[in-house]
């Protein structure tokens, strides 16, 4: 893989783009209003790099992200994520979340439980929100108790969130922000 490189791609939810090391992907940014603000928005989180074309295995990746949000059940789990600099706990976090298939959910308290200690809940969600490469690190399948969305920070927050959900077939329980839209604007 080039060293360091920045590409932007279409996908059904708008422009994203990655950027990525030798190591593997250091980051994801989910659509802004438009693809200069998309771009802005990663440039301002990786202001050294360039735009170039993304090496193989990138490509592959930005296929199954297409894919993914496209409706099929693309597991992104083996799409490999530089790490450099993440904290332990957070890696720790992070290799669970990226272990739940597309379509279905798991908990802050549930992942907290697998890590030896409940009252870690809230250290996962902020874990969560420092994630650098959504939808690859599948945060968007982690909810808050009794299966509730929970939060996302992500451009557009929680609507994004349901949005993502909504495209995998997996929905939290209770009302959504979709329940009163007509059937069209949920597409």
């Amino acid at each position: 893989m080039k060293e360091h490189g920045l590409a932007l791609f279409d996908t059904a939810i708008g422009p994203c783009a990655i950027v990525w090391s030798e190591r593997g992907m250091l980051g994801v940014q989910i659509p802004e209003t438009n693809e200069a603000a998309t771009r802005a928005r990663m440039l301002k989180r990786f202001p050294d790099v360039q735009e170039t074309p993304p090496p193989c295995e990138i490509a592959n990746a930005m296929s199954g992200i297409v894919a993914l949000l496209n409706g099929e059940r693309r597991d992104l789990k083996d799409v490999p994520i530089d790490d450099d600099g993440v904290p332990e706990f957070n890696r720790r976090v992070y290799a669970i979340v990226r272990q739940v298939p597309p379509g279905q959910t798991i908990t802050y308290g549930e992942i907290a439980e697998r890590l030896g200690d409940k009252s870690l809940a809230r250290a996962v969600g902020q874990a969560m929100g420092e994630n650098r490469c959504p939808i690859v690190m599948p945060c968007h399948r982690v909810l808050a108790a009794s299966g509730k969305t929970g939060g996302f920070s992500a451009p557009g927050g929680v609507t994004t969130k349901l949005k993502l959900l909504t495209i995998e077939g997996a929905q939290p329980s209770g009302p959504t922000l979709f329940d009163d839209l007509p059937l069209q604007a949920r597409r």
